[in-house]
């Protein structure tokens, strides 16, 4: 059983990701899906094996990429920002994406509303914002991916 710590749109709120450390701390992988992802420096150079993130429409000059896959215990878990799937319409275009790459999961930020929802076979999966702390607003997902299967939880607020 592998347990990961899903944040997205922290921009810039140092003290929210602070306050997820000892969270973080425990848990097996971290990713951060962007508008923000610069403000997991200090979480990737105290993890570097554990933490992932990608670069979102916030985040100018940054060497992130747009997205990724993780592979864990045999799930594939495809990881972007969202705003290049039109995300903010409809998740079709993002489903696809996923499914071209053999991703059971996708995970996705930037409309800042936390979400789960299937499609296609698909997990479609939104942490919301943590531009806010949690408890004054902001969201994360708790996803704990146990054989083959995906299981996440929203834990916070959503805050648009």
């Amino acid at each position: 059983m592998k347990r990961i710590i899903v944040l997205s749109d922290s921009h810039g709120n140092m003290k929210g990701i602070s306050e997820l450390m000892p969270l973080i701390a425990e848990n097996d992988y971290v990713i951060h899906l962007g508008d923000g992802a610069g403000d997991m420096r200090e979480v990737r150079s105290l993890y570097p094996d554990k933490v992932y993130a990608c670069a979102g429409n916030c985040d100018f000059f940054t060497p992130l990429p747009e997205d990724g896959i993780l592979e864990v215990e045999g799930v594939s878990i495809y990881f972007c920002h969202g705003h290049r799937y039109g995300v903010k319409s409809d998740l079709h275009s993002l489903t696809l994406a996923a499914k071209s790459r053999g991703c059971a999961v996708a995970l996705y930020g930037h409309t800042h509303l936390a979400g789960i929802t299937e499609m296609e076979g698909v997990i479609l999966i939104n942490p919301g914002t943590l531009r806010n702390s949690v408890g004054k607003g902001g969201s994360y997902c708790y996803l704990v991916v146990h054989k083959d299967k995906a299981t996440p939880v929203i834990v916070g607020e959503q805050y648009s």
